[in-house]
């Protein structure tokens, strides 16, 4: 039977309400937390309020995304909330929590079997701002998935995720609904979280509720257009004294300035360039100053950086080989301690992990098998977010050659945005911090002078300083 005009008009208003029920099902509290009151390591209760749980994510809540929420030491009800991804990717939350800009760091010391010491970290960013750090993707620190049937996991699927959980914790958190929002990563999280800041952006002016409060973006020596950040590295390196003028020259005219595609027959090209991996071997190239020791890296991302195409096409990040264990006096010993400390079964305990979740718990998990999608490249992204007016922080440790702070001034060129202030020194405690500029798109780049791939773990003063300035609205 045909409906008559005026029953056409109620029944698309009852679609509408069955619709908006749907969305609000959706938007169920589908977390699980609790607060931390003590770690194990640390003497005395903690200083500061610290939350951890899991958020549901997928179709059947298939997939359980691992948090750590640690609130604002200062005015947790008006200070901005940020959600920060970590990079590598497949690297746990506990690398930016403790290693980076959390408010706890480990005691590097030689280990005897018992467990890890914990210490307060005085340049914590959640002295201004609260923090959700979350294992994403799934597969990643205590995240993990119910079933065996889980998608293989990739940047839109890592960026889906992230969006599903933050919605549902801010439901289940409505008193932060309110605050500033800001999202955050670094390293490889330079692909994910534009695409993240755009989704929410778009969600926002579709009516999607919850809405969320987003008023910028922060990044960190980050990948955003692999051709850069590769040919970038060979000019570092000869700007920082790692390869003769001769070599340089030569690899310049040989490969014609393009060191990502190389031809395979351009048989001079190629010499000069494997020339130029026999010089580096040795080198750090998170931190360029530091000594060159094995294990517990991010693998994925020199896997993706450092092979070029001539020897390696694969979109797909996958690393099978085992490092040696770190000998104790390098940088990356912190990180085997985080591993004797978080498979701690009393850790487990306190920080709430669900037996049988998961079994060994790796800081970054070399083996797990990653499809970017986006294949290397989220500029537009950042074209889009500018559109808008969202700011922006760009960073760069000016000692990495990971992502080398070449590279990312050459993409942030590239946008052809005028400057509004231009290359500057700026300081902490009447000393150069770094040099920094920003333009009319609202994008600040700064580097952070003497830091490595991850910034705040080599100079957590001046990136708090960094960070406090800029999201306070402040020049550095």
């Amino acid at each position: 039977m045909a409906i008559m005009p005026s029953c056409s008009i109620c029944y698309q208003m009852l679609l509408v309400v069955l619709v908006q029920v749907l969305l609000v099902s959706q938007l169920l509290p589908l977390s699980h937390s609790s607060l931390v009151k003590f770690l194990p390591g640390l003497q005395g209760p903690l200083p500061f309020e610290l939350e951890t749980g899991y958020v549901g994510v997928g179709e059947s809540e298939e997939l359980q995304l691992f948090y750590y929420f640690v609130k604002s030491e200062r005015n947790p009800e008006k200070d901005p909330l940020m959600l920060w991804l970590t990079g590598g990717p497949g690297c746990s939350a506990v690398s930016a929590l403790f290693f980076e800009i959390g408010p706890l760091n480990f005691k590097v010391e030689q280990y005897n079997g018992s467990l890890p010491t914990l210490v307060l970290n005085p340049h914590s960013w959640t002295k201004v701002c609260s923090i959700i750090f979350i294992d994403s993707p799934v597969g990643t620190g205590f995240s993990y998935a119910r079933t065996s049937f889980a998608s293989q996991p990739g940047d839109l699927e890592q960026v889906q995720h992230a969006l599903q959980f933050l919605r549902r914790w801010l439901v289940d958190h409505p008193s932060f609904m309110s605050n500033p929002f800001y999202i955050g990563g670094d390293s490889y999280s330079g692909i994910p979280v534009p695409v993240l800041a755009e989704q929410i952006s778009n969600g926002n002016e579709a009516g999607v509720k919850p809405i969320i409060n987003l008023q910028g973006y922060i990044l960190g020596n980050p990948v955003t257009v692999r051709q850069y950040e590769v040919n970038s590295e060979i000019p570092f390196a000869h700007g920082m004294g790692l390869i003769s003028d001769e070599l340089y020259e030569s690899l310049t005219t040989s490969c014609r300035g393009d060191f990502q595609d190389v031809d395979p027959s351009n048989v001079e090209c190629v010499k000069n360039v494997q020339a130029f991996d026999e010089c580096t071997s040795h080198i750090n190239f998170a931190h360029i100053l530091e000594r060159h020791c094995d294990g517990l890296i991010s693998p994925k991302l020199q896997h993706m950086l450092g092979k070029r195409r001539y020897l390696s096409d694969n979109n797909g990040l996958h690393h099978h080989s085992r490092s040696p264990l770190p000998t104790f006096g390098c940088r990356t010993y912190g990180y085997l301690l985080s591993q004797y400390w978080a498979n701690d079964p009393v850790v487990r305990k306190v920080l709430h992990i669900r037996k049988g979740s998961i079994g060994n718990w790796q800081r970054c998990d070399y083996d797990m098998p990653y499809v970017a999608d986006l294949l290397g490249n989220s500029l537009q992204y950042h074209v889009n977010l500018s559109a808008k007016g969202y700011p922006s922080l760009i960073y760069s440790g000016d000692h990495d050659m990971l992502v080398p702070f070449l590279g990312t001034q050459a993409w942030i060129r590239s946008l052809n945005y005028s400057i509004v202030d231009d290359w500057r020194p700026w300081f902490v405690h009447s000393q150069i911090a770094g040099y920094t500029r920003t333009y009319a798109n609202r994008m600040t780049f700064a580097t952070v002078k003497g830091a490595g791939h991850t910034a705040p773990e080599y100079k957590r003063e001046e990136c708090l300083n960094m960070f406090t300035r800029w999201i306070s609205g402040e020049l550095l």
